[in-house]
């Protein structure tokens, strides 16, 4: 029976980030969509504990990974750009989802060292690169040096809900959502700066936590703001409200500097929403002619764009459903499948 053993840790917590939910959806739909293999989901040291709170599939068991040690298994994949050094006869796989920690100013210095180092180590002694978006592809060749026929690339999943449920939500509402950490790679100091020169009456909506690398400066910038009573900030939300704010609003804004995929603005296509987003990094890639592209840095451009939307509603109705046509193409039954390709292709090859 083939085993394969994965590194969960970053699937754990209650706050998930885009990391944790692609490790969710790998490890639970591996083994809904494929029950003949065995699983073993490791977490290191500082997360094994919290990992007791989650139940497990019945073809998988729960093991602590140590830097020098893994359960033994044909294959071990690390889920997030890092690997353990193993004595074993593992054949090693390892994900890849952006290296923005080494390409700008994201981080503190002490962050980008050890995630350069890991990074590094990760895509040395990978047989195989599992990326995230040709995008994140090719800054692997390029920053890390490795070979691109060692790399497959593997896009994210969202969810998506029912055209059913979909009808039963309310009327859209005249508010722009962003959603993401608050953080100078998001661009949401811009986004506001946009957003001060757009009409009366509607309001920008920032979902995910304040804590983000330059949120401070950012959350000052919002309280100065002149439109300060038209800005809520959220903080984290749960999937549920989150989905209820994917439902009402009419307009989503993801202006991000650098992303390896970004979910949000394809969550924010499978509900429906106009997004307006970057023309840069993964996202021109990921969101295709589905969404108005702008350059990030320009406040003026996005301005421009986000004000056409809001006097256009045919425009905004006309985006909404080539973005709702596009999303469909982004399931994590899709990203499992081709997950598990790149497991036989190791071993076969």
């Amino acid at each position: 029976m083939l085993r394969i053993a994965l590194d969960a840790t970053y699937s754990v917590g209650s706050q998930p980030t885009g990391v944790a939910v692609y490790s969710r959806e790998i490890l639970w739909g591996l083994a809904r969509r494929h029950p003949s293999a065995h699983y073993c989901f490791c977490y290191r040291p500082h997360r094994l504990l919290r990992s007791l709170e989650a139940f497990l599939p019945r073809q998988a068991i729960r093991r602590p990974l140590f830097e020098t040690w893994a359960p033994r298994a044909q294959i071990f994949h690390g889920l997030n750009q890092r690997l353990p050094h193993l004595a074993g006869k593992h054949r090693l796989i390892t994900t890849f989802h952006d290296l923005f920690v080494i390409t700008s100013e994201y981080s503190t210095a002490e962050f980008r060292a050890r995630f350069i180092a890991q990074a590094k180590d990760a895509a040395e002694r990978s047989e195989l690169i599992i990326a995230v978006s040709a995008f994140t592809a090719q800054q692997v060749c390029s920053l890390l040096g490795v070979d691109r026929r060692r790399i497959r690339v593997v896009h994210h999943g969202v969810f998506h809900p029912s055209t059913e449920h979909i009808k039963t939500l309310t009327k859209r509402q005249p508010f722009i959502l962003s959603v993401g950490a608050i953080q100078k790679r998001k661009n949401t100091g811009r986004l506001i700066q946009a957003f001060e020169g757009l009409p009366s009456g509607w309001r920008l909506v920032l979902a995910g936590a304040a804590t983000g690398f330059g949120s401070e400066e950012i959350l000052a910038q919002i309280a100065r703001s002149p439109r300060h009573q038209d800005i809520q900030v959220l903080g984290y939300v749960s999937p549920e409200r989150l989905e209820a704010l994917y439902g009402r609003a009419s307009i989503f804004a993801f202006p991000s500097l650098d992303e390896g995929f970004g979910i949000p603005a394809i969550e924010a296509m499978a509900w429906g929403v106009p997004v307006v987003t970057s023309d840069r990094s993964a996202l021109p890639e990921v969101t295709a002619d589905a969404a108005l592209h702008v350059d990030p840095t320009s406040v003026e451009e996005l301005t421009f764009t986000l004000r056409t939307l809001i006097d256009q509603p045919s425009l905004r109705e006309k985006m909404a459903q080539k973005g709702f046509a596009h999303a469909a193409q982004f399931t994590w039954d899709r990203a499992v499948d081709q997950t598990w390709t790149v497991y036989h292709e190791l071993l076969d090859g």
